[in-house]
């Protein structure tokens, strides 16, 4: 049973798309609880709802069903209660960075803080020195490798101090070398500094590095 030391609980939620013949169970009726500090993978094949979990989760897709407490507090079907829980509480990992062309590495964090209302200071390019790309603070993201655009995405993701960091097949788009780099780094950061992560994941070696692995078949999480 979740306790107060279970910072993400989800009871039966789910999540259909289409109507009548059309209609798609996305997500089956499903339950899934994340301890404080907790390094979650969620294994599953492509098109077995993982995603889908992920976006529901992070409060980027309503449920259809059941629902959601965070950090003790239960979320309502509000637009406006859901954004604020998901821009204070919640980082996002996608496995296609989504960093903007045009900005720098340190202004895309930036950027990222303003629509939280946080004014941007030095501790962005601290974080990119803690994550080993202080160098790249300057550059936009055509001039970085994939991997340290992908660091960047992480400190982003990061750098308002979310109670959790949601990541989405973060390894995807990497080679072996910076899939191993950029797994590493989530590991120190659960380590080191106590962040809870959730990870979608096809990949075993990747979900190795959790505390816990979950599997999801056919849009139902078999053991949350």
């Amino acid at each position: 049973m979740p306790d107060s030391s279970h910072i993400l609980v989800a009871e039966k939620v789910s999540k259909n798309y289409g109507i009548g013949p059309a209609r798609v169970e996305a997500l089956r009726p499903s339950d899934v609880s994340v301890r404080e500090g907790e390094f979650l993978a969620v294994m599953g094949p492509s098109g077995s709802g993982k995603s889908t979990l992920l976006h529901v989760l992070g409060l980027m897709t309503p449920a259809d069903g059941g629902s959601i407490t965070i950090a003790g507090r239960l979320v309502t079907d509000s637009l406006a209660e859901r954004t604020v829980f998901r821009r204070e509480k919640i980082g996002f990992v996608f496995q296609r960075f989504n960093l903007i062309g045009v900005l720098s590495a340190a202004d895309n964090i930036a950027i990222s803080l303003r629509v939280r209302g946080i004014r941007p200071d030095e501790r962005i390019r601290v974080l990119l020195e803690h994550v080993g790309v202080g160098h790249v603070a300057d550059r936009r993201p055509g001039q970085m490798s994939i991997g340290e655009q992908q660091r960047v995405a992480v400190v982003r993701a990061i750098a308002h101090e979310p109670a959790i960091l949601l990541a989405d097949e973060p390894t995807g788009n990497l080679d072996s070398a910076n899939a191993a780099g950029l797994l590493e780094l989530l590991r120190k950061m659960n380590c080191q500094s106590g962040q809870t992560i959730v990870m979608i994941t096809h990949s075993q070696e990747a979900a190795n590095r959790a505390d816990r692995i979950v599997h999801m078949k056919d849009g139902k999480l078999l053991d949350g």
